[in-house]
């Protein structure tokens, strides 16, 4: 079986060196050579079977159990010299293609998120131990794609600049209405409750996430002008005047997409303003990575903007503004990958190796997709009216600005008071 996966990186790996050494004890190399070399090695005949029949399971599977041992180099080298080889345009092997055809075909199954199931996929991931997420996240605990406005920003500068730049798009006056679809723990909404005056509620299906988020704004004494529930979208009531979902489309699937936005219109005031910021592809209507699916993300689907603009149209919102965030979340999940591994030690402590293993290839492959494959970011912003937002962009840079110093006087303030 090593002659199969051998003929098949032989084909796909024309750059860099990769080294494999196969059950067999054999050492091959593949590329061109150049670069520093990255070898791994696979354990035994069983690991090399799975791997060439079901790739995208069983290849972080193998990692994972120790089946595949990378020797030279790191779980994020082996598979930022893989993707980079095998680009959107390399082709499948045919049981790959045909599976991968029939994971589109049966993916709205997988995705049918029912109030129940879309709970219990959250705790999956979310109501992990709070102590995790602190170990690689910024000081605000943002678990979605930062906003480098400079090259050389680092992980705080770049997430608050994230929620600045929602904020600036939201165009929100001091006691307008807003609501954080998938609040997470709380810090955007505590942004625009505290520098833009708002009176935000949010919402979660994390017990996790609702507990940090209340005691967080309690903290801050913004628990009357933040409120976060425990509860799914769906069972809201409006109107609001502004509407901010970031990370949370993700879980809807795509099954869902026109009741997600029917609510969100019901939601809506007639003048309001909404902003989706999404992670999306750049490639078409796919179907969830079936590793991803399995360990880090069920019932997840990464749409692409084919599949959301038409029904943003039929429920006749009118789509405003759409910015595309390229290789803005590689560099976000670089600063969270670096941090995780430099605390390590205390992850394994909370869990155990596998584990460990398991979210070091969550980042390494999430990052090496962005940087090599056909993901993005998007942010949508939309209204029921079109007057409600500004004919040019140029708003945004003037809110921006207007944001900053509110910050800097925010910190002045809190400084002062300590």
């Amino acid at each position: 079986m090593i002659r199969v996966l051998e003929a098949i990186l032989s084909r796909a790996v024309t750059h860099g060196a990769l080294e494999i050494v196969g059950s067999d004890g054999r050492l091959r190399r593949f590329g061109d050579g150049l670069g520093r070399p990255v070898r791994a090695r696979f354990v035994d005949a069983a690991t090399e079977r799975a791997i060439i029949l079901d790739p995208e399971l069983k290849f972080g599977e193998a990692f994972m159990d120790g089946k595949v041992i990378v020797e030279q180099g790191s779980i994020y080298d082996l598979l930022d010299v893989l993707l980079s080889n095998l680009r959107g345009d390399s082709q499948p092997t045919w049981p790959a293609k045909l599976r991968g055809l029939w994971r589109v075909a049966t993916r709205r199954l997988r995705q049918h998120n029912t109030e129940k199931r879309a709970r219990r996929n959250v705790a999956h991931h979310y109501d992990l131990d709070g102590a995790l997420y602190r170990l690689f996240l910024d000081a605000d605990r943002q678990y979605s794609c930062a906003y480098f406005e400079q090259p050389n920003d680092d992980i705080e500068s770049a997430q608050l600049a994230k929620k600045r730049h929602l904020a600036a798009k939201l165009m929100i006056s001091p006691g307008q209405k807003v609501l954080d679809i998938g609040c997470g723990w709380g810090g955007l909404g505590l942004y625009l409750a505290d520098v833009c005056e708002a009176d935000v509620t949010g919402v979660t299906l994390s017990e996790e996430q609702y507990g940090v988020a209340n005691a967080r704004a309690a903290e801050r004494g913004l628990s009357g002008r933040a409120r976060f529930e425990l509860r799914d979208y769906r069972t809201l009531e409006g109107p609001f005047d502004r509407i901010v979902s970031v990370g949370m489309f993700e879980h809807v699937g795509v099954g869902h997409f026109e009741e997600y936005f029917a609510k969100v219109k019901q939601l809506l005031k007639p003048d309001g303003i909404m902003v989706l910021h999404s992670i999306g592809r750049f490639d078409g209507p796919g179907d969830t990575n079936s590793w991803i699916q399995k360990y880090i993300f069920p019932g997840g689907y990464i749409p692409a903007l084919s599949e959301v603009v038409p029904v943003i149209e039929r429920q006749r919102l009118i789509t405003t503004d759409i910015e595309i965030l390229r290789l803005h979340y590689a560099e976000t999940l670089r600063a969270w990958r670096e941090r995780f591994l430099a605390r390590r030690e205390e992850a394994k402590a909370l869990y155990d190796e596998r584990f460990c293993r398991m979210w070091e290839f969550y980042l390494a492959a999430s990052e090496t997709a962005f940087r090599h494959q056909d993901m993005m970011n998007f942010q949508i912003q939309f209204a029921r009216d079109q007057h409600a937002v500004p004919r040019t962009r140029d708003y945004i840079f003037l809110e921006e600005s207007r944001l900053r110093e509110r910050e800097q006087a925010r910190t002045s303030l809190r400084l002062a008071g300590e």
